[in-house]
């Protein structure tokens, strides 16, 4: 039967030369997580509480990993790893008003359980995704790296957790890399109702250090001597000599998933063996045992955390609910951020291409900001598959223009704990297309992060996108739309030299997490004059390239050339405002309103397909905010509802591009 063993279940406790004090130290930092579950399990039969999730029979783990740790070194805990937050001597009252969606909470009512971090006492907690946990504690590493201040930082996952294609990217972006990591698995038995039989296939998930040229170490995830002697001699090792560590605890879960789920599916004799190498009760016989404590010493110590646990669980009951102000509430999402603009030191202007201001966005940003890494594939020496960070590498080190694995998801990840450890980050997707891969953690830790714990993710992540270069459906998408429906994320999409440099200087500068889109059949077509130096250029205002009195055309990217090829073969026939947007989210509506009001027709041209693109939002605002003033429905001209063909005649039918002239006409002739 899986986690039992056939011998006598034991616990070889071996105190070394570790002082009583530590050994009581650890039995009621144990001690403590325990009385607080036993509390919530009480409240939530009551009803006073919503959900629980138990790490009953876990303790040791939680405890001993945080207790060999040092107060600055971030932790990354999960859903029943509670040791770690009272290891970490967080006010109980915090944790119950975190759990109780009270102000005294972590993330304001926004979130529940431990899915809040804390820079106070340097923890990141989860998401229900789980897997992205482990790409987090790469970039937090990678940063401690970058400082040289010999941290190690540690992260856990549950056996399920191991299934996820984020923790295999993570182990391989900590060995490619050497970063500080102890990457901490809690193989407890079951992934809430399936064993581990059927989450994986090998005699120990420490195996699978092998095949990422990790050490790994299997612990006795009960035996708190252990957990601690283990983990402290590794934490030490790794400090003076930076490299990832796979921990696999063997432990047992002795409650359900969460207490909804129950425990039937568990066979009693399971249930019994581990019962018996309960952490806390075999700790408290061998320090009886060895004369460490008594019983009575034992009693005083629970009444004494169970008056501080009564005490604060009273102060979060008094605590009035959490104020609803919806000012708060939209001002959350993204961290305040004031632009200043600022202006080339000289104004010596050179003709570039799109991909050259790009790159001199990039370059200038680099040198200003010594906390700047560029990851991505094939970026350092290549130089990037289109050349933008070309002769990076001679002018800014390997160590901040960095080459990525292909594991996109991983890499957003450790760019947002990069973020976390007070580094900016440009992440470089090769192609737009390949964002799929990583689309969890820009919209579930990059967009969310301010508005559930403040914490800024201070993230570009570039996007080469558009068709127009016979790439076919996997390198032509511009996908635009998949973003500019998420809260929390800004997103610019630039046609012109000019403004795609100053726009990526601003992006960069800003804390917020920004899609940079860039069309690649632009990159070499499009020359303009631009300023040399640094410049930056406010986000989220629109630019009007011509003004006439007929009719507004909003568009952005290529579309922005289709329109005035347009209107350059109409010249004397259509008089036009044209606006390109150059900022998606957010959007400069007060620009599209006055010139539509001024105009009373408007057509919006987008190089994505139809529905559910921008354009229909924009419509709908134009409709709701505008209707008085239109003349005609708000047109929208989007590209056919397919994917993007090879064939550069089928590609030519489906760009909207080929359609837009005859629909302008037909609205203009209403």
């Amino acid at each position: 039967m899986e986690h039992v063993s056939s011998e006598k279940p034991q616990l070889n406790f071996d105190r070394k030369e570790y002082s009583d004090e530590l050994l009581i130290s650890l039995y009621t930092k144990m001690l403590k997580p325990r009385l607080i579950e036993e509390k919530m399990l009480l409240l939530l039969r009551q009803g006073k509480i919503s959900k629980w999730f138990s790490g009953i029979g876990q303790e040791a783990i939680s405890v001993g990993v945080t207790a060999a740790l040092e107060d600055d070194e971030y932790i990354l805990p999960m859903h029943r790893n509670l040791g770690v937050f009272t290891t970490r001597n967080i006010p109980l009252f915090r944790l119950f008003g975190q759990w109780q969606g009270k102000a005294t909470g972590f993330t304001k009512g926004r979130d529940r359980s431990f899915h809040f971090g804390t820079q106070e006492y340097k923890i990141v907690g989860m998401i229900s995704h789980l897997g992205p946990q482990m790409g987090i504690a790469c970039g937090i590493a990678l940063g401690n790296v970058l400082k040289k201040n010999s941290k190690v930082t540690t992260v856990f996952t549950g056996e399920g957790g191991t299934s996820e294609g984020d923790f295999h990217e993570a182990l391989n972006i900590a060995s490619v890399w050497k970063l500080p990591v102890l990457f901490c698995i809690e193989n407890n038995g079951y992934g809430l109702s399936t064993p581990t039989s059927e989450q994986y296939n090998c005699e120990n998930l420490a195996d699978r250090g092998i095949g990422y040229g990790i050490e790994s170490h299997i612990i006795d995830g009960n035996n708190i001597l252990e957990v601690y002697q283990q983990v402290d001699t590794l934490a030490k090792s790794i400090r003076e000599n930076p490299r990832p560590i796979l921990l696999e605890f063997k432990t047992f879960r002795m409650r359900g998933h969460e207490e909804a789920s129950g425990t039937k599916y568990v066979p009693q004799e399971l249930m019994d063996y581990w019962a018996s190498k309960d952490p806390i009760n075999n700790f408290k016989e061998y320090l009886i045992d060895q004369g460490v404590i008594s019983m009575d010493y034992d009693m005083q110590q629970q009444s004494t955390i169970k008056k501080e646990i009564e005490s604060h669980w009273q102060k979060t009951i008094d605590e009035s609910r959490v104020n609803v102000n919806l000012v708060n509430e939209l001002n959350d999402v993204f961290t305040n951020v004031t632009f200043e603009e600022v202006k080339p030191e000289n104004y010596k202007n050179k003709e570039i291409r799109l991909i050259d201001a790009i790159s001199e966005g990039l370059e200038e940003s680099m040198k200003r900001y010594n906390n700047l890494v560029i990851m991505g594939q094939d970026i350092a020496e290549y130089g990037g598959v289109f050349k933008i960070t070309e002769g990076f590498v001679e002018k800014f080190g390997k160590e901040r223009v960095r080459n990525t694995p292909i594991c996109e998801s991983g890499i957003v990840a450790t760019g947002y704990g990069l973020s976390v450890n007070d580094f900016k980050a440009v992440v470089e997707m090769q192609f737009a297309d390949f964002v799929s891969s990583g689309f969890n953690p820009i919209v579930n830790l990059l967009a969310k992060s301010n508005y559930r714990w403040g914490q800024s993710a201070d993230v570009v992540v570039r996007m080469p996108c558009g068709a127009g270069v016979g790439a076919g459906p996997f390198h032509s998408q511009t996908n635009e739309a998949w973003f500019t429906k998420t809260p929390g994320l800004k997103v610019i999409y630039p046609a012109f030299p000019y403004d795609a440099k100053g726009l990526l200087v601003s992006a960069i500068e800003d804390p917020n997490p920004v899609l940079f889109f860039e069309h690649k059949a632009l990159y070499r077509s499009i020359r303009q004059e631009v300023p040399e130096g640094y410049y930056t250029m406010p986000i989220g205002k629109a630019s009007v390239l011509k003004e006439g009195n007929n009719i507004t055309i909003v568009t952005y990217g290529a579309g922005v050339h289709w329109a005035l090829e347009v209107l350059e073969k109409h010249d004397h026939e259509i008089s036009a405002d044209v606006i390109d947007l150059r900022t998606l989210k957010p959007l400069d509506t007060e620009t599209i309103f006055n010139s539509v009001k001024k105009t009373g027709k408007v057509i919006i041209l987008q190089e994505d397909t139809l529905f559910g693109g921008i354009a229909s939002d924009i419509s709908a605002l134009i409709t709701e905010n505008c209707f008085t003033s239109l003349d005609a429905p708000a047109k929208r001209v989007g590209s056919i509802e397919t994917p993007i063909p090879f064939d550069s005649d089928l590609e030519h039918q489906y760009l909207s591009k080929n359609k837009f002239e005859e629909e302008l006409l037909d609205l203009l002739a209403y």
